[in-house]
């Protein structure tokens, strides 16, 4: 860290210098332009601007030596972490199979599309702009289709529903979609100062928009490992156990879904409160049942319900930690400054 003293120049202008070497680094000179940031927690950034112009991102990869799953990773990593355009290139040229698992990699990311495929390289870029995306939004609609997958994984599990749950598995995607494209604007907001202007919330609210977005993820995986078991073990849980695992399953939800109403659509924090204090007695419950399983005689039975309430139990716990960001954001935005 440097200091610099305030200087009154003219009688009504404050000034400060730069230092040298950063601005040599930066190629600054007394021609040049800077962009001046002032933040409500009395910091000012200051940013180098090239002749007005923002300089695109661009990730270029050699993708030869990649087998299909390190391919489509790359692809959803090179998204997730915020590059503009991606060139994918192999010098011995691309094969079919790279070709389709680019595409499928690109189904399902949200605003990336092929721009160019040659016989050596493969362009992808994003053709949406910050500007046009709401956060909060997108998280209120990763909340519904979370929701609505573990409601039809019990649903098909208390039902016996093999359709049911293969419908859920498939809305999987969506949902890391969602959370992929929330992910993505989060980690550009932490570098780069348009993307907060553009997105039109604090720093403070992104990252918890983009907690909670995780939260969501994990249940929805969950609920699609739920849906799994309900289409491959259909018949083999008793109607006692499913009886528990809907009660259980249910209270989850409704932990998941209050806490995320305190986060979301500013409900009260006291229903945040109500939800710590309710994931407590519910695993409680849980464990008690859990480990009476065994007792019950019929170990593929017991091997299965375990799993699935394990996986309840799981789903409880990312609804309080929906429900602690909760408390922390109604602090945040309401606890008097000392």
């Amino acid at each position: 860290m440097e200091t610099r003293k305030v200087q009154l120049s003219g009688g009504t202008t404050y000034t400060i210098s730069l230092p040298k070497p950063w601005a040599q680094e930066h190629g600054i000179d007394s021609e040049s332009l800077v962009a001046l940031h002032p933040n409500g927690d009395a910091s000012l950034l200051v940013e180098v601007v090239d002749d007005g112009e923002r300089t695109e991102r661009t990730a270029v990869v050699d993708i030869g030596t990649a087998d299909a799953k390190a391919l489509e990773q790359q692809v959803i990593a090179l998204y997730v972490v915020g590059f503009d355009a991606i060139e994918l290139r192999d010098s011995t040229g691309l094969t079919d199979d790279q070709r389709r698992t680019v595409e499928t990699a690109i189904s399902e990311l949200s605003g990336f599309e092929l721009i160019e495929v040659t016989n050596a390289r493969i362009r992808i870029k994003s053709l949406i702009d910050a500007g046009n995306v709401d956060v909060r939004k997108s998280a209120l609609r990763l909340r519904l289709v979370t929701l609505s997958m573990l409601e039809d994984a019990l649903s098909a599990i208390a039902d016996r529903d093999g359709d049911l749950a293969r419908d859920v598995v498939r809305r999987d995607t969506e949902a890391d979609k969602l959370f992929a494209m929330v992910t993505r604007h989060f980690r550009r907001s932490l570098t780069n100062l348009h993307e907060v202007e553009k997105l039109a919330y604090s720093r403070d609210e992104l990252f918890e928009y983009y907690y909670v977005c995780r939260q969501f993820e994990r249940v929805a995986d969950h609920a699609e490992k739920m849906a799994t078991f309900a289409s491959h073990e259909q018949g083999t849980i008793p109607d006692p156990l499913v009886e528990h695992l809907d009660r259980f399953g249910e209270a989850a939800r409704g932990i998941l879904e209050n806490a995320a109403d305190v986060v979301l659509l500013d409900a009260d924090v006291e229903m945040a409160h109500e939800a710590l204090a309710r994931r407590d007695t519910l695993c409680r419950d849980i464990d008690d049942v859990d480990r009476e399983l065994y007792d019950h005689g019929e170990p593929d039975a017991a091997y299965t319900t375990g799993l699935l309430l394990d996986s309840i139990e799981r789903i409880v716990n990312y609804g309080a930690n929906v429900a602690e960001i909760g408390v922390q954001q109604a602090l945040r935005e309401n606890a008097p400054p000392s």
